[in-house]
């Protein structure tokens, strides 16, 4: 009675679906020599935009710590006698300090405040690095100082937290730390440095004030702020595309990013305006700039961290232009343009050469002798036109003469099609680049149909880096709910089964700070002391952490899975290990069987599932694990009657290959792993 009655049941699903046939049967053919799937691709880019870098990555508490951005006290909440002063800096590149004096009677103190970004994060029983540079000013020869994690807006008896006493000796700029621990936890804190002296006479002048968590990722000094950094090596990324992205090309030249002003000693790194400081009208953040506190070193410290080959992108001397009109000749003219040719040349120095050269000395001074490897350079980020093409040729030509070695990446634009994307992908093909940039901020219906979009691509010439991507919802709904992150995984088997033509991707933007967002959806969301991985995060994770070596072909009715019943599939190996690795979403609302045709020899199996009954549904911080991947080891017991092919589970076939029928839930991405070993 009871096989009847499981019959019937998956008669009626299969024909309220609309279902052809009451199974789709996969096959895979695990003899076929595959196409090699490249560590490279599926990887991570990051660009300082929603505050990814000051203000999130970078685990540096203390915004403005220099006082050069355009309002030098920006930032700061001064009282007392404080003034800005240039004359007898100890930073060439930052000339801006602090003279703290005496206010006139010993009641009264002088002092700066700091919220940092959105307010300064405190977590109970951690450390915090105090560090400043500091000179006395006037006849004293002694000023005390007093460095404070505060409470400035709780209902508590005692705002102060923390305090430090610091005594500053003598004319000579010094440097000087203290480390204060945090007794409670606090979202929204903030930070003072007072004048702890009653002397007539005291004056001090302070500059450079930082304030840093004594533990970041990996313990770096100048490191990042570990719980983000974490989330980013979970993700086991092949490569780190930096820093942009907008940021590379400016609004203008003048703030475009500039790798040399991002290395060498922090206090001496000039801070640069942010492109998304007034990117857009609608969410503006008039304090974003970048400190360069997380420069070129840390990314790719960072990169050689979590195993991923670093892949920065350089100007080609063109301003956004986006934002720009031909007309005002925003670009760096042809004549100009050998200095930003250098910089690349200086850069790949920089990364790869000796310790004695000009550019490897100042990465062995930072702490790292060995080169990082660097093999792969951007070009350029979302340029297009015969502008483009002009600065590109000789670019490329200059960095293949000198380090022909180095994989050239170009671009296709902003769009994933159209007569931009056609026009610069035939001279791409044409230069013989090594790679050409994609890039597709695309809506559900793109990314639910065109799983297909690489099957027809030359399998000759330049390979593909999929360097920005993201499902955008239609309707104005721009978040990160739970259909997004499944149309993605549904598209991402396209990339995996055209691993001869795609070598590289990823999602893009990668972090948001909930209260200074310009650009959703991102894969990862923090506020001042948590992190929400999104569910875009986990489909980036269970494909690179399932990559395997080689695609090999999985097919229903003799074709590729591709938009079939609402599947897409995608089927590897792993060679150390022989398991089959397949990767399938199911977009329709409701269920369906699979039944995979498996070789002899698959002794256990398990499926990882992301699922919601609610395509809506999205993690949020106060909820981060709404949606998480679930694994489970599959039944791997013989079904008790082998011939009925409605008996959902494992049967041998007489050639010896081994059926697996299950059912795919509506509305989910699963990974199956199959054990041959």
């Amino acid at each position: 009675m009871r096989k009847i009655f499981v019959s019937a049941a998956l008669t009626a699903l299969c024909l309220a679906a609309g279902a052809q046939t009451p199974q789709n049967v996969l096959r895979i053919d695990v003899d076929a020599p595959g196409i090699p799937i490249q560590p490279t691709m599926y990887g991570i880019f990051l660009e300082d935009i929603n505050f990814a870098a000051d203000g999130g990555l970078y685990a540096e508490k203390i915004s403005n710590r220099s006082f050069e951005y355009d309002n030098p006290l920006q930032g700061w909440k001064t009282f007392g006698k404080v003034e800005v002063r240039t004359d007898g800096a100890p930073f060439e590149r930052n000339p801006h300090y602090v003279r703290f004096g005496y206010q006139g009677h010993p009641a009264r103190t002088s002092g700066l405040q700091n919220d940092g970004w959105f307010g300064i994060g405190y977590e109970k029983g951690a450390e915090y690095k105090l560090s400043f540079w500091a000179r006395t000013a006037g006849k004293a020869k002694e000023v005390g100082l007093a460095g404070i994690l505060c409470n400035p807006v709780g209902p508590v008896e005692n705002q102060n937290m923390a305090l430090a006493e610091i005594t500053v000796k003598g004319g000579k700029w010094t440097r000087y730390e203290a480390t204060l621990t945090a007794p409670e936890t606090l979202e929204k804190g903030a930070f003072r440095l007072l004048l702890w002296d009653g002397d007539p006479q005291a004056a001090v002048d302070v500059e450079h004030i930082s304030l840093f968590p004594a533990e970041t990722f990996h313990n770096d000094e100048n490191g990042l702020r570990k719980d983000l950094a974490q989330a980013l090596a979970d993700l086991r990324p092949g490569i780190l595309r930096f820093p942009g992205g907008c940021i590379v090309e400016g609004t203008s030249l003048e703030n475009r990013y500039q790798w040399k002003n991002t290395v060498g000693p922090v206090e001496n790194r000039p801070i640069n305006i942010n492109r998304w400081n007034y990117g857009t009208f609608e969410r503006m953040f008039p304090d974003y700039y970048q400190s360069g506190g997380l420069g070129f070193y840390e990314y790719f410290r960072l990169a050689e961290e979590m195993g991923a080959e670093p892949v920065p992108i350089v100007s080609c001397g063109m301003a956004c232009q986006f934002q720009n009109d031909p007309a005002w000749k925003p670009n760096c003219s042809m004549e100009d343009l050998q200095s930003y040719i250098q910089d690349a040349l200086d850069l790949i120095e920089f990364a790869n050469g000796s310790p004695k050269s000009k550019w490897g000395k100042v990465r062995a001074q930072m702490g790292h002798p060995a080169p990082f490897n660097l093999k792969y350079l951007g070009i350029g980020n979302e340029q297009w036109g015969e502008e483009f093409i002009e600065r590109f040729v000789p670019f490329m030509n200059a960095v293949r003469a000198k380090y022909p070695e180095i994989r050239i990446i170009g671009t296709s634009g902003p769009y994933s099609g159209g007569e931009w994307f056609d026009d610069l992908w035939k001279e791409m093909r044409k230069l013989d680049v090594d790679l050409v940039d994609e890039h597709y901020y695309s809506w559900e219906g793109f990314y639910e149909k065109r799983a297909d979009r690489y099957d027809n691509y030359p399998r000759t010439g330049p390979k593909v880096f999929a360097g920005e991507y993201a499902c955008h919802g239609s309707d104005g709904k721009k978040f990160n709910h739970f259909n997004a992150a499944l149309l993605e995984a549904s598209f991402m088997t396209g990339l995996e089964r055209n691993a001869d033509v795609v070598v590289m991707s990823s999602y893009a933007p990668t972090f948001a700070h909930v209260e200074g967002w310009q650009w959703r959806p991102d894969l990862i969301w923090f506020d001042n002391l948590r992190v929400m991985k999104s569910c875009s995060y986990y489909v980036q994770q269970l494909y690179a952490t399932n990559k395997g070596d080689r695609a090999v072909p999985i097919t229903v009715d003799g074709k590729p899975v591709v938009n079939a019943n609402g599947l897409n599939a995608t089927a590897a190996i792993d060679d150390a290990t022989g398991d089959i690795i397949v990767k399938m979403a199911n977009v329709n609302p409701y269920s369906q069987v699979v039944r995979f045709v498996l070789p002899a020899g698959v002794k256990a199996a398990e499926k990882t599932s992301l699922h919601s009954d609610n395509p809506m549904t999205e993690n949020t911080l106060d909820a981060p694990e709404t949606i998480v991947p679930e694994t489970r080891a599959l039944d791997w017991t013989p079904v008790a009657d082998p011939d009925n092919a409605w008996l959902l589970g494992v049967r041998k076939q007489k050639d010896g290959n081994i059926e697996y029928s299950e059912r795919l839930g509506g509305r989910t991405f699963a990974v199956y792993r199959f054990h041959r070993n």
